[in-house]
């Protein structure tokens, strides 16, 4: 069985919300958006992702594809608007069918698994299944490189859209969340609060809300958490 909790919010510093986010038990679809450009670009942006992979997802288009997809679509709505402001997003997407996850990602939006009380981010599969690594484990090149990263705004054939299939157990979490949450809240932090069985998923996600706003909320904060029954 699979709980979800999720939950946005502008922060304290920001005017508007250019993140979005979107959770679909039935579909198996979960993902957050993370759209940059001001003046209403970024939030356009995301919510033309959401919009574009959930449709594609319906198709039963393969998850990465679906997002490349998503990109073509910002990039033609960037084309129509015919100014000079940035429009992008970063994404994280879930997607879950029976007992297997599928995990992309565009830029700083992190995915992270949560299992047997240890917090790992996502990252690009091996030969060997499913890699993590913490925080401390990426370089600063490797930062770098993921912080240029956008749908609609890298080049598509530069485009970095890593994915990483494995198997969901009972007992194991997926998190997905804006840089927003990152950037307040540390992974230790943030493995403390999923490891608290006492919480539903929602409570779960309103308290990493809630602690990052405690500690500045300087962007705005978007988590979606997905817990396996």
């Amino acid at each position: 069985m699979i709980e979800f909790g999720h939950l946005t919010h502008v922060g304290l510093r920001r005017a508007l919300n250019e993140d979005t986010y979107y959770g679909d038990s039935e579909l198996g679809l979960w993902l957050i958006a993370d759209g940059m450009g001001g003046h209403g670009c970024g939030e356009a942006a995301s919510a033309l992702a959401r919009e574009t992979i959930v449709r594609e997802t319906r198709r039963d288009t393969p998850l990465v594809q679906a997002i490349r997809i998503a990109d073509e679509e910002i990039l033609r709505l960037a084309r129509r608007r015919n100014d000079n402001l940035p429009i992008g997003t970063t994404v994280a997407v879930a997607r879950i069918r029976q007992s297997e996850y599928e995990v992309a990602w565009v830029g700083d939006s992190r995915a992270y698994l949560w299992r047997n009380g240890r917090l790992a981010q996502l990252r690009q599969e091996s030969n060997d299944g499913p890699e993590t690594e913490t925080g401390e484990e990426i370089s600063r090149s490797a930062l770098r490189s993921r912080m240029t990263q956008a749908l609609g705004v890298t080049d598509p054939a530069h485009l970095y859209v890593p994915a990483i299939i494995g198997e969901l157990r009972p007992g194991m979490q997926l998190l997905l969340c804006s840089d927003g949450l990152t950037e307040e809240v540390d992974e230790r932090e943030i493995a403390a609060i999923l490891g608290d069985t006492e919480c539903s998923a929602q409570e779960c996600v309103d308290i990493l809300i809630a602690t990052a706003l405690d500690k500045g909320g300087a962007d705005n904060i978007t988590a979606v958490l997905i817990r396996c029954h």
